[in-house]
């Protein structure tokens, strides 16, 4: 079994699931969990989301128990009180999502830390998730907002959405430790986070994404980027996903790092590269190489420096053109901006 997960979540009024909850789910659990929870749920095969009431909880804590479980077992008993729909959520295998619970749980996981990104296949997830009015009530589906909206002022009440989107802040359903983070709106719900991460007000972490820590985030990284040990990405910078333009190339940055503020990447960067400020590097941009003299070697495309270590890219002030050079020294974070996570 691939991942197990007790969860309480928001359903709308034709009973289809916006969001899920799962406080304590499980990467690879044993088999004898597994076969506790099929004792007293009718689960089927394969991966499967199963729906329960309150009435099977303390049941369910009993086999959970007796099976060496006790966490599960007490949250089982927690659950017991819910007055939201409930459910049990198990994955066989990693396939591609067929309902919301199933996407919900491997967000989790990668925020979590128990699956790094690019671990668990998220294939048509998009079109498993509604779009959702994220209010100080709680998730509503946003063809029922109007009515929501009108009931909450007829009884005295302000309800105030805080955006409208597929996806919720990560911090509302994990908050994983050793990290900081200024603006929790800007963490999506399925971002990793390593330890000793920092991410400052302007910094923002996509799904399937993130930092491997420690690091400073002051930039944006996208869907599907990885932000290598000790790098630095400065503020407003950016880092091409794979989604807007229908791309397949996944971009990552290495270790010790730094994208300096207001540059980009467009390109994978191998360790201790060097992006200078303002300078945004897309795959087919012309780059000049200068040896270790400073004259010019070569001109390549950057799609030819991908995953490449230890390079100074910059633009030369007078004439215009992106230039290459060898880095010699990597990034030395400031260690004070970590040391208190």
């Amino acid at each position: 079994m691939l991942s197990f997960a007790l969860g309480i979540g928001t359903q709308n009024t034709q009973g289809d699931w916006l969001e899920i909850y799962y406080p304590a789910p499980l990467f690879q659990p044993d088999d004898a969990l597994i076969d506790a929870v099929k004792r007293v749920l009718d689960v089927p095969e394969g991966n499967a989301a199963v729906s329960f009431l309150p009435e099977h909880c303390a049941e369910l804590a009993g086999a959970l128990k007796a099976a060496g479980h006790a966490g599960q077992a007490e949250l089982a008993e927690t659950l017991a009180t819910s007055q939201r729909p409930l459910v049990a959520m198990l994955l066989a295998e990693d396939l591609p999502p067929q309902s919301a619970p199933e996407v919900y749980l491997k967000l989790h996981l990668l925020s979590h830390r128990l699956v790094k990104p690019h671990e668990l296949d998220l294939t048509g997830m998009f079109g498993l998730l509604r779009n959702i009015a994220w209010t100080n009530e709680g998730p509503i589906d946003i063809e029922e907002l109007p009515a929501r909206r009108l009931k909450a002022r007829l009884a005295g009440r302000t309800l105030s959405v805080d955006c409208v989107d597929k996806f919720p802040k990560m911090t509302d359903y994990v908050v994983p430790g050793g990290v900081r983070i200024g603006d929790t709106a800007r963490v999506r719900l399925g971002a990793y986070l390593g330890e000793g991460t920092t991410v400052m007000h302007e910094g923002f972490v996509n799904f399937n994404a993130g930092a491997e820590g420690p690091g400073m985030i002051e930039g944006r990284i996208s869907a599907g980027v990885v932000v290598g040990k000790g790098s630095d990405l400065g503020g407003g910078c950016s880092t091409m996903g794979t989604l807007s333009g229908g791309g397949n190339i996944v971009i990552k940055v290495g270790e010790g790092c730094l994208i300096g503020a207001n540059a980009g990447i467009g390109i994978p960067l191998g360790d201790r590269c060097t992006v200078e400020a303002g300078l945004y590097i897309t795959a087919g941009a012309k780059v000049t190489l200068l040896d270790d003299q400073g004259q010019e070697v070569d001109t390549v495309a950057a799609r030819e420096l991908a995953n490449q270590s230890d390079l100074l890219l910059r633009r030369n002030s007078q004439n215009g053109r992106i230039e290459c050079l060898t880095n010699k020294s990597a990034v030395a974070l400031n260690e004070a901006l970590h040391a208190h996570n």
